[in-house]
């Protein structure tokens, strides 16, 4: 199966491109419930097969394509079916952006995002459980890897779909009750650079969470995939090999 990924100006997106050559992969189970309270185009290439061919267009005028690590991951996801008969998303922490997948594998939608304000993979033990006031700053950590996400309940009484329940990540609308942060204005500049704000989580633009994440995810599970930013790959996805 030979996958690649093309960013086109149309639609300042991505497309994947899938050409069978042989078998089609076996669709690995779908992972159990996180915490409850808590197309593709088919196409014929007579190029050589490069299942991990990086983006070699711009996306749209003036945005960059994806980096060359979301085009692994997600090359990788739909060629093995990891991702189940789920949809997905990838999150890409150095790029600060997030990519939409339905559970076939077609591309639905992307958009910036704030992130954790320290670089970081893991996160501290425990964190899950404390008050905000007591998670310092090393810690504010968006963790990397593979999550199953469900529609949940936090705080508060809102809805937000839960990433990784016990350490309390999730993926919700931008959060502006702190003017001083001017996460709206972060959201919108044109660099990555000032997106890194948040205490873990992963907030987006309201409209794109109410009009594209909330209709992909509000029936089902979905999987997850954020990208490391200091360990390789093949660390924080123990199956990937690429």
């Amino acid at each position: 199966m030979i996958i690649d990924i093309h960013a086109t100006a149309a639609r300042a997106a991505v497309v994947v491109l899938v050409t069978v050559i042989s078998t089609t992969a076996v669709a690995q189970p779908a992972d159990p419930l996180a915490p409850l309270d808590g197309s593709a185009v088919v196409h014929a290439s007579a190029s050589v097969p490069d299942p991990l061919a990086p983006l070699d267009e711009m996306a749209a005028e003036a945005s960059q394509a994806p980096s060359a690590d979301v085009t692994r991951i997600t090359n990788w996801v739909i060629s093995t079916r990891d991702n189940g008969e789920l949809p997905f998303m990838v999150i890409d922490k150095v790029g600060a952006e997030v990519f939409l997948f339905d559970a076939a594998g077609e591309f639905v939608g992307k958009t910036p995002a704030l992130l954790g304000s320290t670089a970081g993979d893991d996160s501290s033990p425990g964190v899950g459980d404390r008050e905000l006031s007591e998670i310092s700053p090393e810690e504010r950590t968006t963790p990397a890897g593979r999550f199953v996400a469900n529609f949940g309940y936090a705080r508060g009484h809102e809805r937000v779909l839960w990433v990784d329940y016990a350490t309390s990540i999730s993926l919700h609308p931008v959060v502006t009750g702190n003017k001083k942060e001017q996460r709206l204005k972060r959201l919108k500049s044109p660099t990555p650079e000032d997106n890194r704000i948040t205490y873990g989580c992963i907030n987006v633009p309201r409209e794109f969470y109410s009009k594209v994440v909330r209709p992909l995810f509000k029936d089902t599970s979905g999987v997850v995939y954020i990208l490391p930013e200091t360990k390789p790959l093949n660390q924080a996805f123990l199956a990937f090999v690429g």
